[in-house]
């Protein structure tokens, strides 16, 4: 080696040695990493059990039993922050039992409706009225209980089927919760399972399809019988058989009760009452498929766009 030569058994030795080294020193890197974010994490989990405004405002407000499910937002205004607006002068009306889909690109607002209908946060200018009434005016807790909402990502629990549809709600018997399945057609796949509505569920379903997650997370909405029925769809790409699927298991679920969609795939909301294109925080487009395609506007290009790119895939 001294002489300029080196082995093919010294390389392979010097190779072996050096990643041996640098291993533990990645892994101490990214451990590092993980903790910084677990402290960020922890201190969010604090700040929230330490915050006794909010249990104040969810055991406050007007007691509700069952909801028509006439949503309207009044020249709505809200920023997360004070520097930037996220919703502009927003308004629109959906009737009981109509079916609306938000459009928009990401950022434009879409997702912080459903969050302000649910009243995660509270808007800066405005009114936001369900059956006529300010939704401050409603006890929180009643509020939400009359409000289902499927996020884009599903999040089961370790534990089994039942315990994942019934959540906590022992008022939710073992035949709602067979109903429930059975009417979002989550019946057949859990039907063909070992363990039936018993079987495990590991941590986020990992077990899963992306679609069965979906149609369990359809199962726990249907259990609870909302008056409003929100869906932040998936942005995930799934097969034709699985997206099939969830339109007939969206379309059973929200059959004579408020729904409202935020689409990310534009072929799925063809059918509702209404679709509300959302641009930069404000509504410009409203009206049906039909109207907003022959408008030949901001639907009709983001609808091309999808199409296009789906035929090129």
């Amino acid at each position: 080696a001294l002489a300029g030569r080196l082995s093919v058994g010294n390389i392979a030795s010097f190779l072996t040695y050096s990643n041996q080294f640098a291993k533990p020193i990645n892994e101490i890197t990214s451990i590092a990493s993980q903790i910084q974010q677990a402290i960020a994490s922890a201190e969010r989990i604090f700040e929230v059990m330490d915050n006794t405004e909010d249990m104040e405002v969810i055991n406050k407000g007007l007691t509700v039993r069952k909801l028509t499910g006439r949503v309207e937002f009044k020249n709505v205004w809200f920023a997360y922050n004070e520097e930037e607006w996220v919703l502009r002068d927003v308004n629109f009306v959906i009737e009981p039992g109509e079916s609306v889909a938000f459009v928009g690109a990401t950022g434009s607002g879409k997702s912080t409706i459903i969050n302000l209908i649910a009243r995660f946060y509270d808007i800066q200018k405005g009114q936001i009225l369900i059956d006529g009434i300010d939704i401050k005016e409603y006890n929180l807790r009643d509020l939400r209980r009359q409000i289902s909402v499927v996020m884009q990502d599903v999040f089961l629990f370790s534990g089994d089927i039942k315990s994942n549809i019934r959540l906590k709600n022992n008022s939710i018997t073992n035949e709602d919760i067979r109903e429930a399945a059975k009417l979002v057609s989550a019946d057949k796949f859990i039907a063909s399972l070992p363990g039936k509505y018993d079987e495990e569920v590991k941590e986020r379903g990992a077990t899963f399809s992306t679609g069965q997650r979906q149609l369990i997370s359809f199962a726990r909405a249907a259990a609870f019988k909302p008056s409003i029925f929100i869906l932040d769809e998936a942005t995930a790409s799934i097969d034709t058989e699985t997206e099939q699927a969830i339109q007939k298991a969206m379309a059973n679920i929200s059959g004579g009760k408020t729904t409202i969609i935020i689409a990310h795939r534009l072929s799925t909301i063809k059918d509702c009452d209404k679709i509300i294109v959302i641009k930069n925080g404000r509504i410009r487009e409203m009206g049906t498929h039909s109207e907003l395609m022959d408008k030949k506007g901001i639907y009709n290009q983001l609808y091309q766009k999808q199409l296009n790119s789906q035929a090129a895939s």
